[in-house]
């Protein structure tokens, strides 16, 4: 069985977010043979020699996981894009691509964290091009830690104050970049998340019946969603 997960969000300063992680990693996780953490693991990532008591906890539950035979797997969201092989060793996963192609049954699906699937929000697309190059990265990184948790603290604070100026409608994901995604990877099956807008949507794409599923963000409960065969299922859990 394999188990998808996105937007957990954790951070020191919301414990009830890791007391719900770590009953995960310990009820729920082992059920599964395979972990896709679809982005946004952490509400950020300021590199992957973050040393934190806090890092060390959470990368020894993936950890334990992983020793435990199964498969772990890591995808880039918007808050930590950082994360890198350093990160992915210690756990004993893989950090997947952007768009990463997996078969459900018969059909050929895809996985995505859904932040470029965003058209509307151009602000955001923007500033997403200018974090992810390799020379700004370069840039933050060759910075110290206590210096990196600071510039992270102000990126989160200004991504904040802009979402709450964004219609909802900007900061949902384009009709036409869903399409897109599923016609050029040959795929009826897309799963992200990003959005907190968990549901099944159907749509047509070039005569072919296709889903979007979006997984839903953690807080006052956690969110996964199984696949076992053909069979697509989303639970909950406090």
């Amino acid at each position: 069985m394999r188990h998808f997960i996105s937007d957990l969000h954790l951070c020191e300063e919301r414990p009830d977010l890791t007391a719900l992680f770590t009953r995960y990693m310990n009820e729920i996780a082992p059920k599964s043979n395979e972990l896709f953490v679809l982005g946004d693991l952490f509400e950020s990532w300021i590199g992957d020699d973050d040393d934190s008591d806090f890092v060390k906890s959470i990368t020894a539950q993936f950890k334990a996981y992983a020793d435990s035979g199964k498969k772990l797997y890591f995808q880039h969201g918007n808050r930590d894009f950082l994360l890198a092989n350093e990160f992915a060793n210690k756990t004993g996963g893989v950090i997947i691509d952007e768009i990463h192609p997996l078969v459900i049954g018969d059909q050929n699906a895809i996985l995505m964290h859904g932040d470029s699937l965003c058209w509307d929000d151009v602000e955001y697309l923007e500033f997403r091009k200018m974090v992810r190059s390799d020379a700004w990265q370069q840039q933050l990184l060759s910075q110290p830690l206590t210096v990196r948790r600071a510039i992270a603290a102000d990126l989160r604070q200004k991504s904040k104050d802009a979402q709450e100026n964004k219609a909802e409608s900007i900061t949902d994901v384009h009709p036409e970049a869903v399409e897109q995604a599923l016609q050029e990877n040959n795929a009826t099956i897309l799963i992200h998340g990003h959005t907190h807008r968990p549901d099944f949507h159907d749509l047509e794409v070039n005569n072919k019946h296709c889903q979007r599923i979006v997984l839903s963000d953690w807080d006052e409960q956690g969110n996964y969603l199984t696949v076992c065969k053909s069979d697509i299922e989303s639970h909950y859990f406090k």
